[in-house]
């Protein structure tokens, strides 16, 4: 997501810092750069030149010509357009209302069930809602029994009436909802290829009747500029309170997100960063201003941990660690807690200066995570808690067990001891880093 695009404007403030002062004439070959990487990650053409306009006009004012460091002036400035571009503040979800009713709308193709049901265990981690999801694709082959099936996984109820007409299928989930304490409620309607008069009477007629606290559009973010026609196409017969952009982990520009919201006055509240049902982000357009030029994203990475490994676990580690009694069944627990938290490629961007470390185009394959696993777990728990008795007949069995080789085995159990004794040194404050 937008690395293209962070790379490109990274080159544009790296070349603006060899300047002493900025000028008219370097700033145009500055911005003739920003330009480019706008148009190239897809961001609609008249949106790019108003903010290069915009930066321009900004750029060249008293304040930066003034300023000791230009380079970080201009940083300033673009990193406030990019702020304008995506809506400055984050738009939250209505979450107080009792029930809550939210109507999902899209294309066909869009993710639309899928974002529903990580919608749904986002509502219940974060909010403490109980969700009741609501067939009403009634339309789409297998719909209702993909929603099905994504609310058995999550433990989320579903209800459905099969190809009943779906204000009949709201009127009757929402008594269900009251009779079983569900307090939300989650609309899957059904989509087309296009929009067409059918999708929107039948679209209109759930609005006109239940009147929902939000209803979001779940919009493809490789759709490309066609986007900005899509939301309209929507916004001009229902309310729309939001969007969701969807396959952001992909291999999506990312100029929709820099388009929508301007052209259209629409907020983005959520993106879906992985196809896993924990893959969804309330959007923040500040830490994802921070991305976009390479500033990392701590705060969404902290969130995440946090997610995954309670305060209490945090803190018994890391006596452990300093006391030196860290094993390798307390590696293991926690490889399984990193594991949850999604690629470690894309936790490794979200570090504040991680390109310059060289930590953006580190590759993990997968395969070798789960080669650590099985050696680990072909070990006995009196292995894992005290490595040192693993001698060469104990890495045999290890080794066959795991199907791998005694090298292997004694590959992990080095770093593992490497890593212990590093781990001890930042634990007691005695690890001097070069830098």
């Amino acid at each position: 997501m937008f690395e293209s695009l962070s790379d490109r404007l990274e080159s544009a403030i790296h070349k603006i810092k060899g300047y002493g002062v900025i000028t008219e004439d370097n700033i145009s070959e500055v911005l003739r750069d920003v330009r480019l990487a706008l148009l190239e990650a897809d961001v609609n053409y008249q949106v790019v030149k108003e903010f290069t306009n915009s930066v321009k006009e900004k750029a060249l004012g008293e304040e930066v010509r003034k300023s000791l460091k230009p380079s970080e002036m201009f940083l300033k400035i673009l990193k406030d357009e990019l702020l304008s571009l995506l809506g400055s503040d984050k738009v939250s979800i209505e979450v107080n209302k009792h029930p809550n009713i939210l109507m999902l709308v899209g294309l066909q193709g869009s993710g639309k069930t899928t974002t529903i049901a990580k919608l749904g265990n986002l509502l219940r981690k974060k909010y403490n809602k109980r969700p009741l999801f609501v067939a009403c694709d009634i339309y789409r082959p297998a719909a209702i029994e993909q929603l099905k099936t994504l609310g058995k996984s999550l433990n989320i109820p579903v209800y459905e009436e099969g190809k009943k007409d779906p204000n009949e299928i709201v009127r009757n989930a929402l008594n269900y909802a009251k009779e079983n304490n569900l307090d939300y409620i989650l609309i899957d309607t059904a989509g087309r290829l296009h929009i067409d008069d059918n999708l929107m009477e039948e679209l209109e007629k759930l609005n006109n009747e239940f009147k929902p606290d939000e209803i979001l559009l779940v919009l493809d973010s490789m759709i490309g500029q066609d986007a900005i026609n899509v939301i309209n196409g929507f916004n001009n017969k229902l309310p729309l309170t939001g969007t969701i952009l969807t396959k952001m982990d992909g291999d999506t520009k990312g100029g929709v997100a820099l388009t929508a919201r301007h052209l259209t006055n629409v907020p983005i509240k959520f993106i879906g960063t992985s196809e896993k049902l924990d893959g969804l982000e309330e959007f923040d357009p500040e830490r994802m201003v921070s991305r976009i030029l390479g500033m990392g994203d701590i705060l969404t990475l902290v969130e995440k941990v946090e997610n995954v490994i309670s305060e209490d676990e945090a803190e018994a580690t890391y006596k452990k660690m300093k006391k030196g009694n860290y094993d390798l069944e307390d590696f293991l627990k926690q490889f399984k807690q990193i594991k949850k938290l999604g690629s470690i490629e894309s936790l490794l961007k979200m570090i504040p200066g991680a390109k310059k470390m060289g930590l953006n185009n580190v590759n993990i394959d997968p395969k070798d995570i789960a080669r650590v696993e099985a050696i680990i777990l072909s070990m006995t728990k009196e292995e894992r808690k005290n490595p040192a008795i693993i001698k060469a007949s104990r890495k045999e069995r290890i080794a066959k067990g795991s199907g791998r080789t005694v090298t292997d085995v004694n590959r992990l159990l080095k770093q593992f001891e490497e890593s212990k004794k590093m781990m001890k040194m930042f634990s007691n404050g005695n690890l001097n880093l070069p830098f």
